[in-house]
């Protein structure tokens, strides 16, 4: 269960780091990002899908470019960060076993 998690955070923190690469360079496309995060070819393309899937980004014929969603999102992002990280450490078992004894 941990693994799967800690993936997923993994996958999140590409999603965020390719989508940060076309905020501050875009238009921008998969060989340079690739080029610049050391990513494979293959993950930065899906990160670009699962992005542009959110309407966070659209493709043109430069590269990538942002949406008018992509600064709301932005703009949210941090305090939904903090939202998460707030309910995993309310799920922390061993703070809970301590309260008890």
């Amino acid at each position: 269960m941990i693994d799967r998690l800690e993936k997923e955070v993994d996958m999140l923190e590409r999603h965020l780091q390719v989508l940060k690469m076309v905020i501050e360079s875009e238009p921008i496309g998969i060989v340079k990002m690739s080029n610049e995060t050391g990513y494979p070819h293959h993950k930065v393309r899906y990160s670009l899908r699962v992005l542009e899937e959110e309407n966070l980004i659209e493709p043109s014929s430069q590269g990538a470019i942002t949406t008018e969603r992509t600064s709301e999102f932005v703009d949210e992002l941090d305090d939904k960060l903090d939202e998460i990280v707030e309910k995993l450490r309310t799920m922390r078992i061993e703070d809970a076993a301590e309260i008890e004894r």
